[in-house]
């Protein structure tokens, strides 16, 4: 009978943790873009020292979206089964989520040998970004604010240059190898880069006009080839079990 109670009070916390923060996440999402949408809107059409017509407005809207759209779609469905609902809200409040929060929640994650999409894993990722959001903000104060400042006064435009087109390479590259290392799935890995390495220079190449949805194609493509070579031995056994 204490067991069962037991249970229940534990299901019933996790339904109210999870009730709390989707609650809680949603309101801070809306009010973030309120309040980052509130300058741009006032200096466009209240301030008097920029005009910005309709046309315009859409027009800059769409080429934006003709980027980025396919990592709106992306994004989320990736991010989803590592981080957890309630660390997906922190996530894209804060942003650098593949260069800094994904990293953390993988390591974290591996440290405690907690496995994404568990519940486990999903509070291991909720601590691990509370974590990397306050060395992230001590660290802008000290090394950005007071001393990135300084040092980039003193550096050459041509060294700046060349740092900028090294820096973007060399931290996807190492989430790649941390989320490779971490969910330790070395076939998916190989459909992973086959499929890459098809798309970016092989499919692109063929019809030029599939640029703007070349990530989302490799997405699609990663995650059926992933799925045809699972491994359905676990999958097995639970139905053997039931």
């Amino acid at each position: 009978m204490t067991t069962d109670t037991t249970s229940a009070d534990h299901t019933a916390l996790l339904a109210e943790y999870d009730h709390r923060t989707s609650t809680a996440g949603r309101w801070t999402m809306i009010a973030g873009l309120i309040l980052s949408l509130a300058g741009p809107v006032w200096l466009a059409y209240f301030s008097g020292y920029v005009e910005v017509t309709n046309s315009q407005l859409w027009g800059a809207w769409l080429a934006v979206a003709a980027t980025f759209a396919a990592v709106w779609i992306i994004e989320p469905l990736t991010y989803f089964p590592i981080l957890g609902p309630a660390a997906m809200y922190q996530a894209f409040m804060i942003g650098n989520i593949s260069t800094k929060l994904l990293p953390c929640a993988l390591v974290a994650q591996e440290r405690i040998g907690a496995k994404p999409g568990t519940r486990r894993g999903d509070f291991a990722a909720v601590a691990a970004i509370c974590g990397a959001a306050i060395v992230h903000l001590l660290s802008l104060l000290i090394f950005v604010g007071i001393l990135g400042t300084w040092l980039v006064s003193r550096l050459p435009l041509e060294v700046i240059d060349t740092v900028r087109s090294f820096i973007l390479p060399a931290v996807i590259g190492a989430v790649i190898v941390q989320a490779v290392v971490s969910l330790k799935q070395p076939k998916v890995a190989v459909v992973a880069l086959a499929v890459a390495v098809f798309v970016e220079f092989v499919l692109k190449a063929l019809i030029p006009g599939i640029a703007f949805y070349a990530t989302a194609i490799a997405v699609v493509l990663t995650v059926t080839g992933a799925w045809f070579i699972r491994d359905k031995s676990n999958e097995q056994k639970k139905e053997v079990e039931a």
